[in-house]
């Protein structure tokens, strides 16, 4: 396969991970404005009326051994736990799960061999497929794990939606008449004649 692609999947929990590193990101800015204020001279109870870091720092500061009893190390070993486990599924999550982005389709698979249908075959029949619309002027398709994107450019711009749906269905049509596959077929418009660009107006 002349040409393979490789693609990260994206995980239903990457929010989650996106906000906790933006919630670490500005909490590490605004103590750095904090530090350039205290640079800068500002009045220290100022500084520490809206951030609260020397507050923060002489109650940490002031604990001794007793302060710390068999009920604090519990919460504080829990919530270690709990951070431990919760913070680690969520980078396991994140990180990324490359795969081939085409693959060979296997129509037949018995005791006297497999019919193997490489993935540029089944690009052609869709490519084929989108050409036969008079509106398109090119069609370019990729196969992949789980449906096969066409991207195509017509020649004229005042029926996009119409011809994006009929290009689509003469695709999936195409891939069941040969027996293929029949996954989802995204269309996108990559382009249209700059003759005919007035029509979008």
């Amino acid at each position: 396969m002349l040409r393979q692609r490789i693609r990260t999947r994206a995980s239903s929990l990457g929010a989650i991970g996106k906000a906790l590193v933006a919630a670490v990101a500005i909490a590490l800015v605004w103590y750095g404005l904090m530090l350039v204020l205290l640079a800068l001279k500002v009045d220290p109870g100022f500084v520490d009326s809206i951030s609260g870091y020397r507050t923060a720092f002489d109650y940490l500061a002031g604990l001794t051994p007793a302060d710390i009893d068999s009920t604090t190390r519990l919460i504080t070993a829990v919530a270690g736990v709990v951070a431990f486990l919760v913070f680690g599924y969520l980078a396991l999550r994140a990180l990324p799960r490359p795969y081939l982005a085409r693959h060979d389709l296997t129509l037949e698979d018995g005791e006297l061999g497999e019919v193997l249908v490489e993935a540029r075959a089944i690009e052609r029949v869709a490519e084929v497929a989108a050409h036969r619309h008079p509106a398109v002027m090119s069609a370019q398709a990729r196969a992949g794990t789980e449906r096969i994107e066409l991207d195509i450019s017509l020649n004229r711009a005042r029926e996009v939606s119409s011809d994006l749906r009929e290009v689509r269905d003469r695709a999936r049509a195409a891939l069941e008449t040969h027996g293929l596959t029949t996954c989802p077929v995204d269309v996108t418009l990559t382009g249209f004649d700059r003759k005919q660009r007035r029509e979008l107006v």
